[in-house]
């Protein structure tokens, strides 16, 4: 796949502009193509900058005074500019430069992104490549992902959309710092419940090399009635078609005629080849490019149609604007334009009906691609990395990785099988497959090229490799079971309602005392907690669906972790770009449906768009799965600034959702409401946290609670009910404005002796620097799961970026009393595995994308970590890759 240095240009059909994007040109411009549902995230796009590589442990030296707080013993060092959101410096130019274009040599295709296709939640983008300017069509959640696997390089963005892009893009300004660059174009005509769209196409570029219009397309549903209208529709349900037309091919130039005309060779020849008329150098005459080329190609068309459900075919089907492109129209014949290559990006359920099939015979001998979703694409993973990694997981340890990164396929919702009445092995029709080409200039190499499309592979094939990679790894298996067997046989001996303490053999590879009896390292107690001991497998488990930071790298997702309550419902804690697409790779689509459908709630730590933008695609998808069925709307618990964009955005797309601000679920506050002592506002008492009044950390944003956050606390207790949870309570950590870390805890029950076991508590600390406050919240947890972004020797980039080193992650947990210590939030220097000590690792894990870690599988969860090992033994310590760029914030 070729770099891709040139300007990138996104085009965006209103309604998959940011949240799910589809069309993006790499000029550097971004078109979308149609509603919001169906891509995914250009926001995500939107939050990176170029750093310089580093070269070193770290980028800081030392850092002014002014901008450090703490040190010594009792306090811990922390960046406070950027914790109060002061941190804005200087940055370089992110202007893009001008190209000059060549129309007449330049080397110009089309090409499968195949973002989504396996996961069935974002339509595939499409690559349109012209030597010095580029043009992505969709821009779905995982683009970012896709592209850092194959070495695109997505930066400088230029976006055009609909009208109400750019109200979409003023509300992305509460998480898209001023530096970042993003430059929004609209096209078309303001949208309003009384307006329709323009039917003719608009024209959204025209150059040197390339046309690119726009048509929109809008569903007409059917009323009570019988008939179709479009009352209650919203922008997000517009699908746009995008039409891409290079310019005629000259005819051949004859020296002969140039030379009976009068002209000497030089210049004139080449501006006469460029359309351009020139004087005679003999004659006092003018000389037209007719008069010395022959005939001319009409240039070659691509065409790019989204037509997301059957409601959207009359409108398609009428379109006057494509007309002139099929074979059977008088309009055809006048203008001698025709179609080369026509991309399908609907589903099949769709584009496989025999109405669109008879739709797209009138374009005559064209090549077709259908790129929509159909059943076979979900068997072949899009992450080949990721998967890979997945796979290999779980050969070694399936009891943590039950998610192999195949499965077995089943129709989606909007999949169907294939239709018996029609079929799509006639000439001229082919199913994308990831990164396949149709090259459109040079003229002569007109067509597919299959050439770059990856092999396939399948789960035993990784498993043959990595055997033959590393023979000793065989065993591992073998050994790893063990630790399960032994943990089962432990909890079978004891007696039922015994209270005989459960303690933990030492920590793999270490000594088990000294010559005194004394540990070699000063631990906590390791005893089981009763919670734990008591532990069926249905009672909680956590999945981490990204451990990565920043943004989305080839190994790791960013942000997200699904506590499992299984019988009562699921909670996700924050919930980055591809969120939606973990959760399938992890439980197939309709089990992640089923995940989607009982959640309980969400809860975001800050508004660094690491954190949450793949909350749009949840949401969307929740409220599509529940239409028509009872349910209340999902509680979305954050940082305020987070409801400003998830209100603009439900004017484009259903989200179904109720915002509840962290401040407002503050210990003291949730107790106070959970104890009914809470009388008219729910404004969050402050006064011992550090938000409180007169201290370096508060916030100045802070106002009352309104009315809406009564209510949604109201919601929010009847949540905690359903869920089993004795409370939930956000924490204020040291990383920006309004960044906390949040605390689940069980209620107690009995067990079969009639024994009152205490309930579990997870803690969750969000990006933090270590903070007293998270230290206090963790007291005897039993599993804390901490942010642990840079290894020991980055401790001032860590504290520059206010973020925590892996040896002070654990050392919050041990501190605390914390049972389990899972590290996350890794950066994507580290791109596998992260540089640890393995010092005081009795009671730590690293987490893995897709790794589910059960409630009672946590006796032997620290034990796993060097049998993992032997998977990475050559790539413990990885060089940063000059293409691995930080992102401005994380």
């Amino acid at each position: 796949m070729p770099q891709v240095p040139a300007p990138l240009r996104l085009l965006l059909p209103l309604s998959q502009t940011l949240a799910p994007c589809p069309l993006l040109h790499l000029s550097r411009r971004l078109f979308t193509s149609s509603s919001f549902g169906r891509a995914a995230s250009l926001r995500a796009l939107a939050y990176r900058r170029h750093h310089p590589p580093r070269r070193g442990n770290s980028t800081l030296r030392k850092a002014p005074k002014e901008e450090m707080a703490g040190g010594g013993d009792k306090e811990v060092a922390f960046n406070r500019k950027r914790a109060e959101g002061r941190d804005v410096g200087k940055r370089g130019s992110m202007e893009l430069k001008a190209r000059k274009l060549n129309p007449v040599n330049t080397t110009c295709y089309v090409q499968i992104l195949g973002t989504g296709m396996d996961t069935q939640d974002t339509s595939p983008s499409i690559l349109l490549f012209f030597d010095k300017q580029r043009f992505i069509f969709n821009a779905g959640e995982g683009l970012q992902r896709f592209c850092t696997e194959h070495k695109i390089k997505l930066s400088k963005v230029n976006i055009w959309g609909p009208s109400d892009l750019d109200f979409l893009a003023g509300a992305m300004r509460s998480f898209i710092p001023n530096r970042a660059m993003l430059h929004t174009h609209s096209f078309g005509a303001e949208w309003n419940a009384s307006s329709s769209q323009p039917k003719d196409s608009v024209v959204i570029l025209n150059d040197e090399v390339v046309r690119i219009s726009a048509m929109f397309v809008k569903p007409r549903y059917p009323n009570g009635a019988g008939s179709l209208n479009d009352i209650d529709m919203k922008p997000g349900d517009t699908a746009i078609v995008y039409v891409c037309e290079l310019p005629e091919i000259k005819g051949k130039f004859d020296p002969a005629k140039a030379a009976a005309l009068g002209l000497r060779p030089g210049p004139k020849y080449r501006e006469l080849q460029l359309g351009n008329s020139v004087q005679s150098d003999q004659f006092d005459e003018m000389v037209h490019p007719s008069d010395v080329l022959g005939p001319s190609i009409p240039g070659p068309a691509v065409l790019l149609v989204d037509c997301p459900t059957q409601y959207h075919m009359p409108e398609l089907f009428s379109l006057q604007s494509l007309s002139c492109f099929y074979e059977d129209s008088s309009n055809q014949r006048e203008s001698g334009k025709k179609v080369n290559c026509i991309i399908h990006l609907g589903p099949s359920s769709v584009t496989k009906s025999v109405d669109y099939q008879n739709w797209m015979k009138r374009f005559g001998e064209t090549q077709h691609i259908m790129a929509g979703h159909e059943i076979k694409n979900m068997e072949i993973p899009i992450l080949k990395g990721s998967a890979r990694i997945s796979s290999r997981l779980n050969f070694v340890c399936p009891q943590l990785f039950p998610s192999s990164g195949f499965w077995s396929v089943k129709p989606a919702n909007d999949v169907m099988e294939n239709d018996k009445s029609t079929s799509l092995e006639a000439c001229g029709i082919v199913s994308a497959q990831n990164l396949l080409k149709f090259h459109l200039r040079p003229y002569a190499q007109l067509g597919l090229d299959s050439a770059s499309i990856p092999s396939s592979f399948t789960y035993k094939d990784i498993v043959k490799e990595l055997v033959s990679e590393i023979p000793e790894v065989r065993e591992v298996p073998e050994q790893v079971l063990k630790f399960w067997q032994n943990n089962a046989n432990v909890k079978n001996i004891q007696p039922a309602g015994s209270l005989m303490l459960m303690v933990e053999e030492t920590w793999i590879g270490q000594k088990s005392a000294k010559l005194d009896g004394s540990p070699k390292h000063p631990r906590d107690n390791q005893e089981i907690p009763c919670c734990v001991e008591d532990a069926s497998r249905e009672d909680m488990e956590i999945t981490f669906l990204g451990t990565g930071s920043s943004q989305p790298s080839k190994y790791r997702n960013v942000s997200s972790v699904y506590i499992n309550l299984y019988a009562q419902g699921g909670i996700l804690l924050d919930c980055g770009e591809g969120t939606l697409g973990q959760l399938k790779r992890r439980f197939g689509v309709n089990g992640a449906d089923e995940a989607v459908k009982n959640l309980r709630c969400i809860w975001i730590s800050h508004i660094h768009a690491d954190h949450h933008t793949g909350l749009a695609r949840v949401l969307a998808l929740r409220s599509k799965l529940l239409k028509g069925m009872p349910h209340k709307p999902l509680l979305v618990i954050g940082p305020r600034p987070l409801e400003r964009f998830l209100s603009a955005y439900s004017t484009l797309e259903d989200l179904d959702m109720q915002f509840l601000d962290c401040r407002n679920t503050l210990k003291p506050s949730v107790k106070a409401f959970l104890s009914e002592n809470v009388t008219g506002s729910a404004t969050p008492q402050l006064e011992n946290t550090m938000f409180a009044p007169g201290s370096r950390m508060e916030n100045y944003n802070r106002k009352p609670a309104s009315p809406r956050d009564t209510t949604a606390l109201a919601n929010f207790k009847e949540v905690l009910q359903e869920s089993g949870l004795e409370i939930l309570y956000s924490v204020p950590v040291v990383h920006c404005p309004q960044a906390f870390g949040v605390v689940l805890r069980a209620t107690e029950k009995v067990n079969s002796a009639g024994k009152v076991i205490p309930g579990w508590k997870v803690v969750y600390s969000g990006d933090t620097r270590p903070c007293p406050a998270l230290i206090d919240a963790s007291r005897d947890a039993t599993v804390l799961i901490h942010e642990a972004t840079f290894e020991d020797s980055m401790k001032d980039e860590a504290i520059a970026r206010n973020h925590s080193t892996t040896k002070e992650a654990i050392e919050v947990g041990t501190s605390a009393g914390a049972y389990r210590i899972i590290l996350t939030h890794f950066s994507q220097r580290y791109p596998k595995i992260p540089v640890i000590d393995e010092v005081d690792m009795e009671k730590t894990c690293i987490a893995f994308d897709l790794m589910s870690v059960n409630l009672a599988d946590l006796p032997v969860l620290p034990k796993v970590l060097p049998h993992l090992k032997v998977l990475f033994k050559d790539e413990m310590v990885v060089e940063e890759a000059d293409e691995i760029q930080e992102a401005a914030v994380y």
